[in-house]
């Protein structure tokens, strides 16, 4: 019987070319304008609606496609509760079907994105026309006949149907891409290209460029340049030439013999060109083909814990075989995160031409989750008809009874923390009839931006707290788990609420954070308190994870990313060179105008509370107050007039000043350097400033934002005519009465998302009219907001996929595995590759040929209160039978022989030394010790806690 399936409806999301920035904002800067408007005209059919299809579902409906189909045709069944985390127990109850299950709840992600859902049948009778009107088509849980068939049909259409089929067997994961003969690619990358400026150009065959300062340029053999601003060989300028790399510094262009010599200056920028992919290896593939082979003889997957399969794949590995046999009716639920996330990156390289696509298969595994328990009977794997079925069968009822104990402290609940939580869900981590409990905390508020890849959140709940809002709805995934929500920052400041006795009660800590210095501190307080640390993070379709086990690996501190290379002062004040320098100098000045000054104002009033006190006491301060006094503007015609002062001054006085003291200074003081050493003083990449004369048609100095500034700024009520670019500059942080006597100040933060606020349009227009002065291409408004925001980019595919990765780690710490069984990763989904390693090995430091210690170690001496420092550093040499030399208390030395008066602080007591808060129990200090040879430095030793009273003990504080 033939049967067809509807197509998609006709009033589906009207075409729109506008871009929700306030929603889509961090997706913008991973897949570009282009690819987002490709994809917002893009029908998607998802066929399969288990863990890893509503996984799929999620991630692509976040995206903001146009319109996806839901497919399903099965019943909700209790196993489901473990591995889709849109049924609930009354849908399973009522026997609803699972595509009515969910529907509801995937079309309420994101409201640009028309969701349908169909029950038909769809097999290999099925009349497939009604694919026709979609561009993308995704199976799951589909038979491998149903998927050639579908396959055959998408690759035949003109132009192709792009194919996915992805599916999740117990332990094994498995995508497969068909995108068509010539599928080609805009961005195989996505890779902001460099701008880098160029040192010198040999007149040769081959020419040679060399970078300026020996910047790497990145580049690779085959890959073409375009160059811009040279002197002398002016026959490069506009020019795409290819490329071969010779060092990191520099590459050969092809023949330059015949151009004129290169004089000085230029800069040179990777040109992405487009390529063409055809879609027309291994033990998991042979694996998996026999386990399709044994669903088409048997039309059922294998008995749990029997290697039906293995006579049909004879060569391939045993114990691969045996465990995919074992656990192929089970479901790992980390695994359909991690393989779902890494499918939805696919499909939408499929809508949009963006990114690499898979070639042609993806394998993942997690079999390290299962080799050490291969020694348990079957009955651990056996089903016990409740919603850990799936995971049981993979990892048994003990490992799923540990989960379920687990106490969980996560730190942070945005993107990657909803994921973590959905995860935790699924498993069953911190179950509350069976005391386990994970414990939260976020001190933010949800954001409309939030919602494009925090799925756990809706537009009801922007400006509700983070950590509450997500404990809510991870409880109607699973409504048994115990979760106690923080609104609290974790930093010393909240460390009397996360003390040692809090960390002595956890299991294990997950990170969930968006910067480094965060991830340090936990990293320092879960290393101190001896406790497993989950970490990971995501940059756009980059993602990474790192595993840190006590007395087994590497901490997050013992590694350092090279630090933030900063803009020099001179650079941003002087010499602005590329677009980031105005930039930032604009950024600069929002928050001197309407921060710092009205913060200096406020500040020294609550110094002085009055004029006579300052007359009195101090004139510190009073120079700055009175000149914001003396020019704060009381009117709108005020407003206007000193907008268009501080215009002339920054664009124009400024300017020529700047000149004339380059020339009289610069060129007189440096004369010989300049002109006979090395030429010119404005060459590259010093350009030399242009002054701006202010114009009313002038686009730049009337209409790119200053003016729009004005749509809240308080005390200037009348709506603002299109006149002066810096109109607003001063009016943000307005004046407004606060005593009889005095005034006080509104400082203003800067907020990047708030499009109403005129934040923004000062930044792009001050960047846009220095960068005309210097002659540097602006930046539209999209790069100016994510480079003065430090706005990282996101995507929900790959925080999808990091956090349950993370997950299938947490599995292993909580089971006690050895050190080869725990892998870190790194991937990028937009080339794509995943690679895992094995974690840093912890090393160890040898004091003595018997004394050794690593970053988990920490040495205790008690005490009591006349404990003098001599008697802390007699204990320690008693105790450990080492000699102290140095004993300092953070970055307060308490204790340097060679310091003028340090021997006579060895009678002190250490309370006096130390000087605790009264609750204080304990300090952490830092001891150094005598060398075993004369001459060589001191040994630094492991942290070395001193209790004040002798009767304390280690977590009682």
């Amino acid at each position: 019987k033939t049967v067809t399936l509807p197509l998609p409806d006709s009033n589906m999301a009207a075409d729109s070319m506008d871009i929700d920035d306030s929603l889509y904002s961090r997706q913008r800067y991973v897949l570009g304008d282009s690819a987002m408007h490709r994809m917002a005209q893009s029908y998607v059919f998802l066929s399969g609606l288990g863990g890893v299809g509503v996984e799929i579902a999620k991630n692509i409906v976040l995206a903001g496609v146009k319109a996806v189909t839901v497919h399903d045709t099965k019943l909700c069944e209790t196993w489901n509760l473990g591995t889709n985390f849109f049924i609930r127990e009354e849908d399973v109850l009522s026997q609803m079907k699972r595509v009515e299950a969910v529907h509801s709840r995937i079309a309420a992600l994101n409201p640009y994105v028309q969701v349908s859902k169909s029950s038909c049948v769809l097999d290999e009778g099925t009349d497939l026309s009604f694919l026709k009107k979609y561009q993308c088509v995704i199976l799951t849980e589909a038979s491998l006949a149903l998927q050639k068939k579908v396959n055959n049909f998408c690759h035949s259409q003109e132009p192709p149907i792009k194919f996915i089929s992805c599916d999740v067997f117990g332990i094994c994961t498995r995508v497969f891409c068909d995108f068509g003969e010539a599928f080609e690619v805009s961005d195989p990358t996505g890779e902001e290209p460099k701008q880098v400026f160029v040192q010198n150009i040999t007149q040769d065959n081959p020419g040679v460029v060399t970078c300026l300062d020996n910047q790497a340029h990145g580049l690779q053999t085959g890959q073409s340049v375009v160059f811009r601003e040279v002197y002398g060989m002016t026959e490069l300028n506009g020019a795409c030439r290819q490329i071969t790399v010779l060092t990191p510094y520099s590459f050969a262009i092809g023949d330059t013999s015949r151009l004129r010599p290169y004089a000085h200056g230029g800069f040179f920028v990777q040109v992405k060109t487009p390529r063409t992919y055809s879609f027309a290896p291994l033990q998991i593939h042979a694996a998996l083909l026999a386990l399709d082979s044994f669903q088409q003889q048997h039309g059922r997957l294998p008995a749990t814990g029997l290697s039906q399969i293995t006579e049909i794949c004879a060569p391939v590995n045993r114990d691969l075989v045996h465990w995919l046999s074992r656990t192929a009716r089970g479901c790992l639920p980390p695994l359909c995160a991690a393989i779902g996330g890494t499918a939805s990156q696919e499909a939408l390289k499929a809508l949009t031409g963006k990114f690499a696509p898979l070639q042609q298969w993806l394998y993942l595994d997690a079999i390290e989750v299962v080799r050490p328990l291969q020694s348990l009977p079957a009955e651990e794997f056996a089903p016990k008809g409740d919603r850990y079925d799936p995971l049981r069968a993979c990892i048994g009822e003990t490992m799923c009874r540990k989960l379920h104990g687990l106490k969980v402290f996560m730190v942070g609940c945005g993107a990657i923390g909803c994921e973590m939580l959905k995860n935790f869900a699924l498993l069953g981590v911190g179950l509350a009839d069976s005391s386990g409990e994970i414990c939260i905390t976020d001190p933010d508020l949800i954001e409309k931006s939030n919602l494009n890849r925090q799925f756990l959140f809706r537009p009801r709940h922007i400006q509700k707290p983070k950590s509450i809002t997500a404990a809510e709805a991870t409880l109607e995934i699973n409504p048994r788990l115990q979760i106690d929500a923080h609104l609290n920052k974790v930093w010393p400041a909240s460390e009397s609420i996360y003390s040692d006795a809090f960390y002595s009660r956890l299991d294990v800590v997950v990170t969930a954070l968006d910067n480094v210095e965060a991830r340090r501190y936990v990293d320092s307080r879960a290393v101190s308190n001896q406790k497993p640390l989950l970490d990971s993070g995501t940059m756009g379709t980059k993602g990474h994870t790192e595993i840190i086990v006590p007395n087994l690996t590497e901490s997050y501190n013992s590694h350092r990313d090279p630090p933030e290379e900063e803009i020099p002062f001179c650079t941003l004040k002087s010499f602005p060179a590329v677009i980031e320098h105005t930039i930032q100098w604009a950024r600069d000045k929002f928050e001197s105008a309407f921060s710092h000054k009205p913060s200096v104002y406020n500040m020294f009033w609550q110094t002085h509370s009055s004029a006579e006190q300052v007359l009195q006491e101090s004139l510190e301060g009073s120079f700055q107050v009175i000149k914001l006094l003396n020019r704060r503007p009381n009117t709108w015609d005020q407003c206007v007039t000193l907008a268009r002062l501080k215009f002339d001054k920054y664009f124009k006085r400024k300017v020529r000043a700047k000149t004339c003291l380059t020339c009289s200074i610069f060129l007189v003081e440096f004369f010989v350097k300049y002109f006979f050493e090395t030429g010119l003083f404005w060459q590259s990449p010093k350009r030399p400033p242009a002054p701006i004369e202010f114009d009313l048609q002038d686009f730049l100095n009337v209409k790119d934002g200053f003016c729009r500034s004005g749509r809240n700024i308080g005390s200037c009520r009348p709506p603002p005519p299109p006149s002066t670019s810096l109109l607003l500059l001063f009016t943000l942080a307005t004046l407004s009465p606060s005593s009889a006597d005095r005034l006080q100040m509104s400082p203003i933060l800067f907020e990047k998302d708030d499009d109403s606020n005129g934040h923004m349009d000062f930044v792009v227009s001050a960047s846009t009219l220095r960068a005309h002065m210097y002659s540097i291409e602006a930046a539209d408004r999209l790069q100016t907001k994510r480079i003065a925001g430090k706005i990282i980019p996101a995507i929900a595919t790959a925080t999808a996929a990091v956090a349950g990765l993370v997950a299938v780690e947490l599995i292993k710490v909580v089971g006690g595995y050895d050190f080869e069984s725990f892998k870190n990763c790194f991937f990028n989904l937009a080339i794509p590759v995943i690679v895992f390693t094995e974690t840093a090995q912890v090393k160890k430091t040898q004091i003595r040929d018997n004394i050794s210690f690593s970053i988990w170690d920490r040495w205790t001496v008690y005490g009591q209160e006349d404990f003098t420092l001599s008697d802390f550093m007699n204990g320690v040499r008693e105790k450990y039978g080492i000699e102290p030399t140095m004993v300092v208390h953070g970055v307060k030395m308490l204790y340097v022989p060679v310091m003028p008066g340090h021997n006579k602080r060895l009678k002190l007591t250490m309370q006096k030394l130390v000087k605790p808060s009264p609750d204080r129990k304990y300090v952490d200090l830092t001891v150094s010790f005598a060398p075993e040879q004369d001459g060589d430095e001191d040994l630094p030793g492991p942290p070395v806690r001193y209790y004040f009273n002798r009767d304390t003990q280690d977590g009682r504080d």
